[in-house]
């Protein structure tokens, strides 16, 4: 993996929902950078707009209430926020691939899930009917579905939930993007089925060296997948750093509580712990650090002014005014 190289460049996105109740302020000035061929790792507790951001970035939030506010995302020397719709449908499936977190509400009910997937590869490509249909077969093989051809015919409901996400892996994949989204695709499937979704994306990533964003509430998961992560909270990233340097040296607070809340198999005998208190009212986000009325180490700037990231190490950023490796502030 060349680490100069980017295949995905996010700038200072907002978003914004506007309500009845006031303005959601969901994402604030979120920026990343994503490498061919590699796996980045989303997590963050609901509500903190890793779903959202990555959302923004394919124009798929609901527009109004919705709306993008700043920020570019370039790819391909495109920029994503500002292009065209018709130039937008042709990078959606085709270079950048969505998978959803419930397929069932993804999938159309009324039409076979054969038809989903060569319907995808014809829009992308020119392909004709029956050339179509052989790939999706294709597909559906190598996400592991058996009997591909006679599941062709099948629709969404005859299907179990780890393979209707095996079909949207399928579909996702249709077109050889060179980025994959992955929104908790295993949070409603059972932990052996969860395993084995885990081990075709591991396996499609390394044959067909596709760059994938994957989003999720469980440290674990990313644990065992990912090869850097993004940790969010209250709409920012607060942390980013290599997983290995994420989980053995932690320098966020929030990711710091995290991560003790979460059973080691390299900590037995730990005891848990919580955080307290609640994530923040998106409302009104505070002027300070989003983090602050939660944090055991917060201090009169915290509550004045909202940190930036900062780098702390090699490509491991935070933003904190606290420096939790010497004791100080910042």
């Amino acid at each position: 993996m060349n680490p100069d190289e980017v295949v995905l460049e996010v700038d200072d996105l907002r978003t914004e929902f506007f309500t009845h109740d006031g303005t959601v302020h969901a994402v604030n000035g979120v920026s990343f950078s994503l490498r061919p061929g590699e796996f980045l790792g989303v997590v963050g507790e609901s509500g903190s707009g890793k779903s959202v951001t990555m959302m923004s970035l394919l124009k798929l939030i609901p527009m109004p209430p919705g709306e993008i506010v700043s920020g570019t995302a370039m790819f391909d020397d495109i920029d994503l926020l500002a292009t065209d719709d018709t130039t937008l449908r042709s990078v959606r499936g085709g270079k950048i691939g969505f998978i959803f977190q419930d397929p069932m509400t993804s999938l159309n009910p009324v039409l076979t899930v054969g038809y989903q997937i060569a319907e995808s590869v014809r829009l992308h490509t020119e392909a004709g009917k029956k050339e179509a249909l052989d790939r999706a077969e294709e597909l559906l093989t190598l996400v592991g579905l058996p009997d591909a051809r006679d599941r062709l015919k099948s629709y969404p409901h005859e299907l179990s939930g780890g393979m209707r996400q095996r079909v949207m892996i399928a579909i996702a994949l249709a077109c050889s993007p060179r980025v994959i989204i992955a929104d908790e695709p295993t949070t409603a499937l059972d932990v052996t089925v969860q395993a084995q979704i885990i081990e075709i994306m591991r396996g499609l990533r390394e044959r067909f060296n596709t760059a994938v964003i994957w989003i999720t509430h469980d440290l674990g998961v990313i644990a065992g997948l990912a090869d850097r992560v993004l940790v969010m909270y209250g709409g920012q990233i607060v942390e980013e750093a290599h997983v290995d340097e994420l989980y053995s040296q932690p320098t966020h607070p929030y990711t710091q509580g995290l991560l003790q809340s979460l059973p080691r198999l390299d900590q037995q005998g730990q005891e848990l712990t919580s955080i307290p208190g609640q994530p923040p009212s998106l409302f009104e986000p505070p002027s300070g650090c989003s983090f602050a009325p939660r944090c055991p180490h917060v201090f009169n700037r915290c509550l004045e002014e909202n940190p930036s990231l900062v780098e702390v190490g090699a490509r491991h950023r935070v933003a904190c005014w606290w420096d939790t490796v010497e004791g100080k502030a910042r």
